[in-house]
């Protein structure tokens, strides 16, 4: 779809990727810019930028993402572009993660993707126009070494899309569906995770880290394209052909990267 004339909704941008794409989408010509995230000066800032309207929500609830798409059709009437970007990374751990903290991830990473499809979808259908692009990471076509909530929920954000495109993207219904996939990006969340976690460099060596704007561009390059999976890193792409080519020798490769990683956290 075109970005041009839009209203576009933007969650998590108060920040990073969200940010970046607000301002994309703004300059691409979005008729109007909606800017939701938990943190809500981030949001208003952000807002202030592209002349939009700034939400507080915290969309780890239903009600949450329910509160933001009535603000913003009131606003601005209804929503073409519903970017769903807000996610959170996580505890690092495995089967050990506190029940409380997978719910917190789960509901956040993949729920708030299917509320706002259940919100939105049977407008969008009628109308027969709009677009549901959702943030996942390369992690969820790949794996995040000791981060096992975040790789398991954006594996599951990257279903949750791919199931919405294959039931309600074909015989001309109008709507347009999207995954973006970026890998290393200069965002908060990557920021925080280097600073907290001492194994993180290794963790996150594996591919150039680009800029939140940089990686805004191929975001809206893709949606503008058509494109399903749209990838900020051109590597992933070549990961993930040689995972499911040889799924054998990936594992072991990343399970003898698991080990760097737990030596170089041992050793801090």
């Amino acid at each position: 779809m075109k970005v041009d004339s839009a209203h576009v909704v933007v969650t998590g941008g108060g920040a990073g990727i969200g940010a970046a794409a607000a301002r994309a989408f703004a300059a691409a010509g979005a008729r109007a810019v909606v800017v939701a995230d938990r943190d809500g000066e981030g949001a208003a800032a952000t807002a202030a930028e592209v002349g939009g309207l700034g939400v507080e929500v915290d969309l780890g609830s239903e009600a949450g993402v329910a509160s933001l798409v009535e603000r913003a059709e009131a606003a601005n009437g209804p929503v073409d572009l519903f970017f769903s970007n807000a996610g959170i990374a996580g505890p690092y751990g495995g089967p050990e993660v506190a029940d409380e903290e997978w719910t917190r991830t789960w509901n956040v990473n993949v729920m708030a993707h299917i509320w706002a499809a259940r919100l939105l979808l049977p407008g969008m259908l009628e109308r027969r126009r709009g677009h549901l692009s959702s943030t996942a990471s390369a992690a969820g076509l790949l794996a995040n070494p000791g981060l096992m909530p975040y790789s398991v929920t954006k594996r599951a954000a990257v279903a949750v899309a791919e199931w919405l495109a294959i039931t309600y993207g074909g015989n001309g219904s109008g709507v347009g569906f999207s995954c973006f996939c970026p890998q290393g990006v200069a965002t908060p969340m990557l920021e925080t995770w280097r600073r907290e976690d001492p194994s993180s460099r290794l963790a996150s060596a594996s591919g150039e880290t680009i800029s939140p704007d940089e990686a805004a561009q191929a975001l809206l390059e893709g949606i503008e394209s058509g494109r399903f999976l749209i990838l900020s890193h051109p590597e992933v792409q070549t990961y993930t052909q040689r995972k499911a080519a040889d799924p054998e020798r990936w594992l072991g490769g990343m399970q003898r990267f698991q080990a760097q990683i737990d030596a170089a956290r041992a050793a801090s």
